[in-house]
C-alpha cells in the first residue's frame, strides 16, 4: 500500500504534464505533420509553386540549380529539372499544364511541360529573373528582373508582350484582380510601387519611414488589406491597399521572406530565416501574436495552399540535417 501511495503523485504529475502537453498541441495554429526530402540539394531554396489537381509541388533551388517536382500524395521529390542557373521563381498555368521558371544566375524565364518536363520554350530577360505571378485576369504571366521591371508574357505563345517600369529591382509582388493594378516591393528604392496594369505603368509610391528591406508581401483579394514584411528591423506592417494608410505595424520574427494570408482562419503566416514562422490572429481588434513555430535556421521561403490548408516550408540541407526538406505544416481550426 505505501508503493501505491508514494507512486500516486509521481502519476498525477506526469498525467498533469503529458494533459498540459497534448492541450498545447492541440492549440497549436501550425502541426507539423511530415518532412519531405530533397535528396542531393545543397545550398539556398527559393520559392514554391503548386499544382492541387495533380497533388505536386514545384520547388526552386537556387544554390542547386534545379526545379524538383514533389509528389504530394506520395511525400516524395518525383522528378527534377536539372542545369538552371539560380533558379528563383517558380509558377504553374494550370490551363497549360506548364512550369514557369525564373532564374537569376542567366535571367531567362524557361518553360516546362509539366507532363514530362520537356522544355516548351525561353525568354531572355538578360539579369535577375525572379518572382513569378499568374494575373488572374489575363493569364498572363508576370516577372520581376533586372534593375527595375515586370515583364508581362503571354504564355499561350510564350512571347515577352510588354514591361513595366520601376525604379529598383522587385521583389515579392502581388495582383489584385479586382482592381487589376500590382503591388510591388521594391527595397533598394525603400518603397511599394502600385502598378496600374492595363496602362503598365507606376501610379503611386507609397514608403514607411523608419522601415527598410521589404521582401515578403501577401494581398487579400477583392479591396482587401495589403501585408508587408519588413526585415530592418522586423516588422509587419498592414496597410489600406486603396490608399497605402498604415493600418496597423506589429514585432516579427527575423530575416522573412514570405508572408501569406490564411482567409478561412484569419491568420496571417511569416516565415522567417531566423528559423521560425510567426503567426498573427486577425480580428476586429486587430493584429494580434498567436503563436511562434521552430523550423529549421534559413528556412525562409514557403508556400500556404489554402485549397489543402497546408504551410510547406523549404529547410536547407545545412541547417536541417543529411537532406534538404520540405517541412509540412497542417493548420489546425
Amino acid at each position: 500500500m505505501r508503493v501505491f501511495s508514494a507512486a500516486l503523485p509521481l502519476l498525477v504529475t506526469i498525467g498533469v504534464v503529458v494533459g498540459s502537453a497534448a492541450a498545447a498541441a492541440a492549440e497549436a495554429p501550425l502541426v507539423l505533420e511530415r518532412t519531405i526530402p530533397l535528396e542531393n540539394v545543397s545550398g539556398r531554396i527559393d520559392h514554391m509553386a503548386v499544382d492541387i489537381a495533380g497533388k505536386r509541388l514545384f520547388v526552386a533551388e537556387l544554390g542547386n540549380g534545379s526545379v524538383d517536382v514533389v509528389d504530394l500524395q506520395g511525400g516524395k521529390a518525383a522528378h527534377r529539372i536539372a542545369g538552371l542557373k539560380e533558379p528563383q521563381g517558380v509558377a504553374y498555368v494550370a490551363n497549360q499544364d506548364l512550369i514557369v521558371v525564373a532564374s537569376a544566375g542567366d535571367g531567362t524565364v524557361r518553360f516546362f511541360r509539366a507532363a514530362d518536363l520537356s522544355p516548351s520554350g525561353t525568354i531572355d530577360l538578360r539579369d535577375d529573373a525572379d518572382n513569378v505571378r499568374i494575373d488572374p485576369i489575363t493569364g498572363h504571366v508576370l516577372v520581376g528582373y533586372g534593375s527595375g521591371g515586370l515583364a508581362v508574357i503571354d504564355p499561350a505563345n510564350g512571347s515577352k508582350i510588354g514591361d513595366v517600369k520601376l525604379t529598383g529591382h522587385p521583389e515579392s509582388f502581388q495582383i489584385d484582380a479586382k482592381t487589376d493594378r500590382a503591388f510591388v516591393n521594391v527595397p533598394d528604392a525603400h518603397q511599394i510601387a502600385v502598378v496600374d496594369l492595363a496602362s503598365r505603368k507606376q501610379i503611386s509610391t507609397w514608403k514607411i519611414p523608419g522601415l527598410g528591406a521589404n521582401f515578403p508581401m501577401a494581398l487579400i483579394g477583392g479591396g482587401g488589406p495589403l501585408a508587408v514584411v519588413f526585415r530592418s528591423p522586423a516588422k509587419l506592417v498592414l496597410l489600406d491597399s486603396a490608399t497605402g494608410v498604415v493600418l496597423q505595424k506589429l514585432d516579427t520574427c527575423g530575416d522573412a521572406d514570405d508572408v501569406f494570408f490564411d482567409g478561412k482562419r484569419d491568420r496571417i503566416y511569416v516565415s522567417c530565416g531566423d528559423g521560425s514562422i510567426d503567426v498573427i490572429k486577425r480580428s476586429a481588434q486587430g493584429l494580434k501574436p498567436a503563436g511562434r513555430v521552430p523550423t529549421s535556421g534559413g528556412a525562409r521561403t514557403s508556400l500556404f495552399v489554402p485549397d489543402l490548408g497546408r504551410l510547406f516550408v523549404a529547410a536547407r540541407a545545412e541547417s536541417f540535417g543529411s537532406h534538404a526538406a520540405i517541412m509540412v505544416f497542417r493548420s489546425t481550426p
